[in-house]
């Protein structure tokens, strides 16, 4: 079979504090997310580049969405070349790290894993 599209489409990181959480996550990827409400849901949304590799996603808020470190992590483009970049700005930004710059393979690249403010497990990830 063959896809035109990755397979995932848009993901959603729960947040219990949305100024903290944005604060988070434009001050470790250096970008700014752009906040809505949409009825009963506050989200920040990540930049995409249309037509771009992967996908976006957003921080949301609501009953609905609980942080947790037990669930499906998303690994996060470094696009600075280098997780270690990334990793090191976790812990001023409130966050922690839990895996400093990792090799997976030589084929794959790097990895760090993270815990953001909220206490949600993402990872960080390049090539280099």
């Amino acid at each position: 079979m063959y896809l035109k599209h990755n397979i995932v489409g848009w993901f959603e990181i729960p947040v219990l504090d949305m100024d903290r959480t944005v604060r988070f996550y434009e001050t470790v990827f250096e970008i700014k997310l752009d906040r809505r409400q949409l009825g009963p849901l506050e989200m920040a949304w990540f930049p995409w580049v249309e037509g771009g590799m992967g996908s976006s996603g957003s921080l949301v808020r609501s009953e609905f969405h609980k942080p947790s470190d037990e669930g499906v992590r998303i690994y996060f483009t470094a696009f600075s070349g280098d997780v270690a970049v990334e990793a090191g700005r976790v812990a001023a930004a409130g966050g922690e790290v839990l895996m400093p710059r990792t090799q997976i393979s030589e084929d794959i690249g790097y990895m760090a894993m993270v815990r953001d403010t909220e206490g949600n497990r993402i990872c960080l990830h390049s090539r280099t």
